[in-house]
């Protein structure tokens, strides 16, 4: 008689023992009597979704004595129409998480909004016959109402291209540029001289250097699902024109990692 052969033991790092540890983590978070009390009385006291933003006071700043929560999900790409893989994969669990934290009666900011930036929104654009703001507002819309439809309770849903969004981030990279923490370095990059500009990833097609696949794009390869980088595809095409890109030199800045590992370090 064959014998059926022993389950393989778990060892530390595999993926069943780390879902363990969460689990056990998770099970640890104490929730105190007067918690649970008020998380109670405001289940029983009926406490309809769509209010638990419209009731609460905004501009929401932080409250001293009191638990303040900053939620956030992943900024959704601006170029399509939200599924249900990307409401469950993004924002649906964030949301979960701020009404327990309201019913909790926790300050509690949840945010959110369209990523308007990137190769995406402008491949997009040539594909629709518009401009990039075009397609950013027009998307910005159907976002919004579609999140609103399903009952998501961000307490914003903003945009990147905002005015005030634009000067944070501008305030950040000088910050970090002025403290000494970029590096320049050149790169090489598929350069389309009919375009008269250098492609980005999204921009080419060719053939995939692992599986030969033909329409790989600049990035990842559809078939075999490897990365790539653009200069290693086999024919290489320009997707605006079609002409075969030369490889050129260019200069980037990056962040100069090495220089902040140490602070870094000390913060996590």
């Amino acid at each position: 008689k064959q014998q059926a052969a022993p389950a393989p033991k778990q060892q530390q790092g595999n993926k069943p023992v780390a879902k363990a540890e969460a689990t056990e983590n998770f099970l640890q978070v104490k929730v105190t009597d007067q918690q649970k009390s008020e998380g109670l009385a405001r289940w029983n006291n009926g406490f309809p979704a769509t209010n638990f933003v419209d009731n609460e006071q905004h501009p929401k700043t932080p409250i001293a004595g009191k638990k303040n929560n900053l939620i956030t999900s992943a900024l959704p790409y601006v170029n399509n129409v939200p599924h249900l893989g990307n409401i469950i994969g993004a924002v649906l669990s964030a949301d979960a998480f701020a009404r327990y934290c309201r019913l909790k009666n926790e300050n509690t900011l949840y945010i959110c909004g369209t990523d308007e930036y990137g190769t995406a929104t402008e491949t997009k654009a040539l594909a629709e016959g518009m401009t990039p703001q075009q397609i950013c507002d027009k998307y910005h819309v159907l976002h919004r109402d579609i999140y609103e439809w399903f009952n998501i309770s961000f307490d914003f849903f903003g945009r990147t291209t905002t005015k005030q969004q634009t000067e944070i981030a501008q305030d950040i990279f000088w910050k970090v540029h002025n403290n000494g923490y970029t590096v320049a370095q050149t790169v090489e990059q598929l350069f389309c001289g009919q375009c008269q500009k250098f492609l980005a990833d999204r921009f080419v097609e060719g053939g995939c250097p692992f599986c030969d696949y033909e329409d790989a794009r600049g990035d990842q390869c559809d078939k075999c699902s490897q990365l790539i980088n653009p200069i290693e595809l086999k024919n290489p095409k320009c997707k605006v024109c079609s002409s075969s890109p030369e490889i050129r030199t260019s200069r980037h800045l990056f962040l100069d990692l090495p220089k902040l590992e140490e602070r870094i370090k000390k913060v996590h």
